[in-house]
C-alpha cells in the first residue's frame, strides 16, 4: 500500500491556493496530456410542563446556502427541501429509520403483484387557501410530475408510475408499469409535495413565486438569499401540530458566522454544521451537538461518454490513486467512513461489502498508460464553493493523483454559478448528495441511463437491467442478488469515484425540544420541534 507523503497541513494549505472561477465563468474541464443579523434575546420563554411539549416561540433554524426554488416539485438542495417541507405534505414522510408514515395518506395497500396501489388520504384537509385538498390534486400532482416539461428531479424517483386516478375523493389508486414493492418511500421524496390540481393542470409556474400547500406552516415572506419566514397553519390536519408560531429560515453563506450566531444564541437550530465548526459547537455552554451516521457523500464525476473518460482505464486508474482512509480524516476530519466508488454504504439495507479499494501508485501508472497517456494526462477539476469539503475533496484528490500521472488543476466557482453551468453538464466535477431512502432510490436518481441527474452518462445497459428487475422483485434474497451483482458493476468500472462517506453534524441550543438529525439529511420535521426552558421571547 502506497502511503501519501503529505499531511493535513499540507492539504489545507493547498485549498487556499486554487483557482476560483467569478460567476459566468466555465472553463475547459479536461485536456490532453500534450496541452499545457439578528438581534439578541432579551427574555425567556417560562419552562412548559416537564416532557410536555407546548405551543408558541419562534425558532431561527440557519442553512448553509439560499432556497433559490421554493417550487415543491423542482427543489433540488436541502435548504429548499426544508422550505418546502414547512409549507408542503407529501403522501408520506420518512421517520429516522427510513420506513414511511402517513402525511397525507393514513393507509396504503397494494394488490397481490405489486402492480396497484391504493392510498387512503385524511379526510378535512385544505390548501393554504382554504380550498379542500382531495384525490384529485394527488392524481394532478403526480401527472404533473411525470411530465418531462415540469422537469421535477422526482420523475424517476417516484417509482414505475403508469397512471395515478383519483377514485373517490378520499382515494388514490396507482396504477404501476411493473411491480414495485418501494412505493409507500418513493412517494415520501423530497421533490413529491402535493400541489393544488388548478397549479398542476394550469399555471404550474406560479408556485415558483408562492406557496399554496397543505403543510404545517404558511409562507410569510421570501427573500431566499436571506431569510424565509412561514408562520402556523391553524387549519394543518393535526390539531396539535406543529408547536411553534413562526420559523424563521436564516441564510448564512459563512460557517463561521453560522456557528457563532447559534453560539450567541441568535439563532437556535443550525440544519448542517461544518466539520471544522463541529468541535467549537460541541464544546460551547448552551449548545448540543448532533451527530448521525449516513450515506451522504461527495462524488467525482468523470464524462464517461467523452475521453479522456470514456475509457474505463483512466477511471479504475484515477480510482486506484485514492487513500480513501486518509481522505476520511482530510475532508470528513474523522466524521465518516470509506467510500468504494458505490453510492450506498453499510446506512442502506441492501448495502454490499467488498474489500476497499487501497492506493496502487504502480497500478495506477500502468493503466494510464495503457490507455494513450504514458506521460500522463492534465484534467481541470470543478468544484462548487459550497459545501467546503467540495474544495477540500478536489485538492486531496489532486494530491494523491500527481505521482499515478494525474496533473489536475483545480478551480473553484461560487455555487449558483456550478448550478447553472456544470452540474450535468461537466466532464469532471465534485458532486454532492444525501442519503435516498432506498437502494433503487439512489440508483435511479444518479447512475441509471434515464436518471434524473445522469451526470456521468455512464448508460451501461447491464446496470439499467439490474436495476430495474430488482425494483419489480418482492423476494428478499434474488432481490438482494440483483442489486450485489449492480453494485459489483459500479465498483469495477467506476462511473465515478466514491473516497468518503460523511456523517451528519448538527447543532441546536439546548432549549429547543423534539429535533432528531435525520440520516437522510433532506429530512427536517420541524413541525415535531417545541421550545423549552430558556427559549427566547421572540416578536
Amino acid at each position: 500500500m502506497t502511503r501519501l507523503p503529505f499531511s493535513r497541513r499540507h492539504l489545507l494549505a493547498g485549498v487556499a491556493g486554487i483557482a476560483t472561477l467569478p460567476a459566468g465563468a466555465l472553463p475547459v474541464l479536461a485536456q490532453s496530456s500534450t496541452s499545457p443579523a439578528s438581534t439578541s434575546p432579551a427574555s425567556t420563554i417560562p419552562a412548559p410542563a416537564a416532557g410536555a411539549p407546548r405551543r408558541g416561540g419562534v425558532l431561527r433554524v440557519s442553512v448553509d446556502q439560499a432556497a433559490s426554488v421554493i417550487h415543491p416539485l423542482r427543489s433540488r438542495v436541502n435548504p429548499e427541501y426544508l422550505v418546502t417541507e414547512l409549507l408542503y405534505s407529501n403522501l408520506t414522510r420518512l421517520k429516522p429509520d427510513m420506513t414511511p408514515e402517513p402525511d397525507l395518506a393514513t393507509a396504503w395497500t397494494p394488490n397481490a403483484d405489486l402492480t396497484e396501489w391504493r392510498f387512503t388520504l385524511r379526510q378535512g384537509v385544505v390548501f393554504h387557501d382554504g380550498t379542500p385538498c382531495t384525490a384529485t390534486d394527488v392524481a394532478a400532482t403526480f401527472k404533473a410530475i411525470l411530465d418531462p416539461k415540469t422537469a421535477s428531479p422526482a420523475r424517476t424517483n417516484v417509482g414505475p408510475i403508469a397512471s395515478v386516478e383519483a377514485v373517490d375523493a378520499q382515494t388514490v389508486l396507482f396504477r404501476l408499469s411493473a411491480p414495485y414493492a418501494d412505493l409507500p418511500v418513493a412517494v415520501a421524496y423530497t421533490s413529491a409535495r402535493i400541489i393544488p390540481a388548478r397549479f398542476a393542470e394550469g399555471d404550474l409556474d406560479a408556485l415558483a413565486r408562492q406557496a399554496v400547500g397543505t403543510g404545517p406552516f404558511k409562507l410569510v415572506s421570501y427573500e431566499p438569499d436571506r431569510r424565509i419566514i412561514v408562520t402556523r397553519n391553524e387549519q394543518y390536519y393535526d390539531p396539535a401540530r406543529p408547536y411553534l408560531d413562526r420559523v424563521e429560515v436564516m441564510v448564512f453563506p459563512d460557517s463561521t458566522a453560522e456557528a457563532s450566531a447559534l453560539i450567541s444564541g441568535d439563532t437556535d437550530l443550525m440544519s448542517n454544521a461544518g466539520q471544522g465548526e463541529f468541535p467549537r459547537l460541541s464544546s460551547a455552554r448552551g449548545v448540543k451537538a448532533l451527530r448521525v451516521p449516513s450515506g451522504q457523500f461527495l462524488n467525482v464525476n468523470m464524462d464517461c461518454a467523452q475521453p479522456p473518460f470514456n475509457d474505463v482505464r483512466v477511471r479504475r486508474a484515477l480510482a486506484l490513486a485514492m487513500d480513501r482512509e486518509a481522505m476520511v480524516g482530510f475532508v470528513a476530519q474523522g466524521y465518516g467512513t470509506p467510500g468504494n466508488d458505490v453510492p450506498m454504504n453499510a446506512a442502506y439495507h441492501f448495502h454490499k461489502e467488498f474489500p476497499l479499494k487501497k492506493p496502487d501508485i504502480a497500478a495506477a501508472k500502468r493503466l494510464l498508460a495503457e490507455a494513450g497517456h504514458p506521460n500522463g494526462l492534465d484534467v481541470t477539476l470543478v468544484a462548487s464553493e459550497n459545501p467546503g469539503t467540495r474544495a477540500q475533496l478536489a485538492v486531496a484528490m489532486r494530491e494523491m493523483a500527481r505521482p499515478a500521472g494525474f496533473r489536475i488543476n483545480v478551480q473553484t466557482m461560487p455555487h449558483a454559478t456550478y448550478l447553472d453551468q456544470v452540474w450535468k453538464k461537466g466532464s469532471f466535477y465534485v458532486g454532492f448528495y444525501n442519503m435516498q431512502a432506498t437502494a433503487d432510490a439512489i440508483f435511479s436518481l444518479l447512475y441509471t441511463s434515464d436518471s434524473a441527474w445522469n451526470e456521468t452518462r455512464w448508460n451501461n445497459a447491464d446496470f439499467d437491467k439490474l436495476v430495474r428487475e430488482a425494483r419489480v422483485t418482492a423476494d428478499e434474497a434474488k432481490r438482494r442478488g440483483l442489486y450485489d451483482a449492480a453494485q459489483k458493476l459500479m465498483h469495477e468500472e467506476v462511473p465515478s469515484v466514491i473516497p468518503a462517506f460523511f456523517d451528519l453534524l448538527a447543532a441546536q441550543r439546548s432549549y429547543v425540544q423534539g429535533y432528531t438529525l435525520h440520516p437522510r439529511g433532506a429530512v427536517f420535521r420541524l413541525d415535531q420541534v417545541w421550545m423549552g426552558d430558556g427559549a427566547p421571547r421572540r416578536g
